[in-house]
């Protein structure tokens, strides 16, 4: 972890080495990693949890807080930008080294993870957007895209059922929507995408 310099920019230019700057965006980069992964945390916890807490508990100063995070909005809402991104890009490297109907099914586990952090945030997410001249919640077009994509590899690959597109494997799993991010839903997330996957494999050709 990169070490916080008090809330003034750390000095970069022609006068620091190329080695030195690219140390400092390290640094910085997993400064803005902690902070996320800490804010994704707390305030799933609750959304009201000062920003101030998550700087200490991240091992930042408030100013390296505010530089990358100006406000709480901000925060909130790259987080959930964050978390999609991660699910978005799973699915490719998932292709690289799995079969593709076993990509898809390891995606959905992640999918449900995101569906967790996302309800864990609901609170602080309304508060963010919910006011006249907020930013908008970011659309789910990441993720539509990698579904897409896993579902045409499977289609190709005859282990699924030609015709399914990501709309319709959406709608299948939004039973994930309705758990409880805060009891055992990870047994009752299995089951339902094992059932899923049991519906788009039926009719494939391949099989």
């Amino acid at each position: 972890m990169g070490r916080d310099t008090g809330g003034e920019d750390t000095p970069q230019g022609k006068d620091v080495p190329p080695r030195a700057q690219t140390s400092l965006r390290s640094d910085a980069q997993r400064n803005r990693e902690r902070i996320l992964e800490v804010a994704l945390a707390e305030l799933t916890r609750s959304a009201d949890t000062p920003l101030s807490v998550i700087a200490k508990k991240a091992g930042v100063g408030q100013g390296t807080l505010y530089r990358n995070f100006p406000s709480r909005e901000d925060l909130v809402l790259e987080i959930y930008r964050h978390e999609m991104r991660q699910v978005a890009d799973s699915a490719a490297r998932l292709l690289e080294t799995r079969e593709p109907d076993r990509a898809l099914r390891e995606w959905m586990d992640r999918l449900a993870l995101f569906a967790m952090a996302k309800a864990g945030l609901a609170d602080a997410i309304r508060q963010a957007t919910g006011a006249p001249g907020s930013p908008a919640r970011p659309g789910p077009s990441p993720v539509i895209e990698a579904a897409e994509l896993l579902l045409r590899a499977c289609e190709e690959a005859g282990t699924i059922r030609p015709g399914v597109t990501a709309d319709d494997m959406v709608l299948a799993i939004g039973g994930l929507w309705q758990l409880d991010p805060t009891g055992d839903w990870q047994p009752r997330a299995t089951r339902l995408l094992d059932i899923v996957m049991d519906g788009l494999r039926a009719g494939a050709p391949g099989r």
